[in-house]
């Protein structure tokens, strides 16, 4: 079986070990007929031309500066960042075969059989988030009165921001995509018009209590897809440096093993396979690999310049709250 890590310590560059990874990936699905592997090849081939070609992204990103500075001119009392980055290399392989793995898994609990080849293929083309914006919103407190409450009054910019956001880049050629029911928002903060559109993991309950708001969109002129999130800088925290990140990789990793367990090896390649390739990559030792551009004292202390494991940043906007003598109503 042909894995990623195979190819990560031989000092190649990230494209080059792109290349040869989706190259030698192909020749072997081929050789065996495995439609997942080429369906595999064809998800890194995203990857490959997201990073090769990507004068497109200049335009993108010039449309969602457009956003920036409409905020900026209507809440010039708030602090945000705007950023984006295209899906790291690890993390994506990660995530395509832990979608594999889980689907097989929840299929096999439900009908004591496995999924079709076209069931799975189906399953993977729910991936829309290889380019990706994440709006972070504060409320410095200087501008609260001394008895409101922070979190609440960020919520409801945050709200008031998602329910401008579709309607302003629909207008600018991009489609809106529904949440097909997933995390469908309870709250009375999202208007009615845009609720099909959010998954909302601020209003819902969620595992080590990770709160966002999610939107895909289309992006008519360059024929991809895109997610942006909106978070507050307390969300955020949780998000990146809290709860949700730590504990949710170990949670992960249990979750992985109870489902290897239920599923006995050799019935599913498909599974097998998913599985073996995601806890390989668990078990990178980052301080050893030599990608250019990329160096580790640990898994801890990444330098990352090239998108391998921390996704390439194509965005960074930041817009600081101006001072104002005027409390907020």
């Amino acid at each position: 079986m042909i894995t990623l890590n195979d190819y990560l310590y031989s000092g190649d560059t990230l494209l080059r070990i792109l290349h040869n990874y989706s190259g030698d990936l192909r020749k072997d699905a081929r050789k065996n007929k495995n439609e997942i592997d080429l369906a595999h090849c064809n998800f890194l081939l995203q990857i490959t031309e997201l990073l090769e070609h990507n004068d497109f992204l200049t335009a993108q990103s010039q449309k969602i500066r457009e956003f920036y500075k409409y905020m900026a001119r209507e809440y010039p009392f708030l602090a945000f960042t705007f950023k984006g980055r295209i899906k790291s290399l690890i993390r994506a392989e990660e995530k395509f075969n832990g979608y594999i793995v889980e689907y097989i898994y929840d299929y096999h609990m439900e009908h004591g059989t496995y999924p079709s080849v076209s069931e799975i293929k189906n399953r993977l083309t729910c991936f829309r988030d290889l380019i990706a914006y994440r709006i972070v919103i504060s409320m410095p407190r200087c501008h609260l009165k001394s008895e409101q409450d922070r979190e609440k009054v960020e919520e409801k910019y945050l709200y008031e921001i998602a329910n401008a956001l579709p309607a302003f880049l629909e207008e600018r050629g991009f489609t809106v995509e529904s949440a097909r029911g997933i995390m469908e928002s309870p709250s009375e903060l999202l208007n009615d018009e845009v609720r099909p559109y959010y998954r909302d993991y601020v209003a819902g309950k969620t595992p080590q209590d990770y709160r966002s708001l999610h939107i895909t969109l289309y992006d008519n002129s360059s024929r991809c897809f895109m997610e942006v999130q909106l978070r507050t800088k307390s969300m955020d925290d949780v998000a990146e440096i809290g709860p949700a990140n730590h504990l949710g990789y170990e949670k992960g990793q249990d979750e992985a093993r109870a489902r290897r367990d239920a599923i006995p090896e050799g019935e599913c390649i498909y599974f097998d396979e998913a599985y073996e390739r995601g806890m390989r990559l668990q078990k990178l030792e980052l301080s050893k690999l030599d990608v250019n551009m990329f160096a580790a004292v640990n898994n801890s202390l990444i330098n990352d310049g090239c998108g391998l494991y921390r996704g390439r940043l194509i965005l960074p906007y930041e817009h600081l709250s101006r001072f104002q003598n005027d409390l907020i109503d």
